[in-house]
């Protein structure tokens, strides 16, 4: 057996075609849609996503600003900052790029967001709406995977899904998504005992855990679907958390590492942003 990948770049572009249309039709009505990007210090990974991003917005026709500022900024100036973006009409979306320089509470900073406008999907507000099944804001990544998953037209319901990692951003919302399509979802962490042994009854298994090569075929299940959210540098190369040769005979599908999740979350940015200029219609 052989693994069908599942290609999100494809996806990706498939989607932002779509988008095209709905920009334009917007524009048509007078309504330009916005987002705001704040890019705090010269984190060389930071300026490369914040630019993926701008030439996404422009490839769809979203108007896009950057404010960038030095990484000696209060937290207080950066809060001012929102502020005024929160009261800008022209302004659908915000999004802070993280990491913050550790004087900086990403807490507070995510929290002066506004909901209405937090594109990211971050805000506490939104993450409750996510909890509970109520439309809002999904977070981008998570989003994505499902997106993917929903293309391949995998099922959800009632298949046991296995998620390693519980960070914020993708383990604890992508695992919460998928609840509410109503798998039933175990998580897995760097305090988890005999992890193999859990990971192998996953018939979805969703790696984010920020090690290359973590995932072996003696992690997975044959036949499961595997989705490698992990982005890695070894000498040089792009590379997941999962051992893609040593798991690719053995799941139904997979993501690659790059070409996988990762358009996808840029682009789930860009319709959170057109569903937020919605909301001026």
């Amino acid at each position: 057996m052989s693994a069908t990948l599942l290609n999100g770049k494809k996806l990706a572009e498939k989607k932002r075609e779509e988008m095209k249309k709905e920009v334009s039709a917007l524009r048509e009505k007078g309504i330009v849609p916005g987002l705001a990007v704040i890019l705090v210090g010269e984190n060389a990974a930071s300026k490369v996503y914040v630019r993926s991003k701008q030439k996404a917005c422009e490839e769809i026709g979203i108007h896009s600003t950057l404010t960038e500022m030095p990484d000696t900024i209060s937290e207080q100036e950066l809060l001012q900052e929102i502020d005024r973006l929160n009261n800008d009409a022209s302004i659908d979306g915000i999004l802070v790029q993280l990491p913050l320089p550790d004087h900086i509470s990403e807490q507070a900073v995510i929290e002066r967001i506004s909901p209405a406008k937090d594109v990211d999907g971050f805000h506490p507000i939104n993450i409750g709406k996510m909890m509970t099944g109520e439309d809002t804001f999904l977070p981008c990544t998570p989003f994505g995977v499902v997106e993917m998953l929903k293309e391949a037209n995998i099922e959800f319901e009632g298949k046991h899904v296995v998620v390693i990692g519980r960070s914020n951003i993708v383990g604890k919302p992508v695992g919460q998504l998928l609840l509410n399509e109503n798998a039933t979802v175990t998580y897995c962490h760097s305090r988890t005992r005999n992890l193999p042994e859990i990971t192998k009854q996953g018939d979805i298994l969703i790696v984010a855990v920020g090690k290359a090569n973590f995932v072996g075929e003696e992690h997975v299940k044959p036949g499961a679907v595997v989705v490698d959210v992990g982005i890695n540098r070894v000498d040089g190369k792009l590379c997941g958390d999962v051992d893609f040769n040593q798991v690719e005979p053995v799941a139904s599908y997979l993501t690659p590492v790059p070409g996988g999740v990762g358009p996808m979350t840029i682009t789930m940015l860009l319709h959170n942003t057109i569903q937020s200029a919605k909301q001026r219609g």
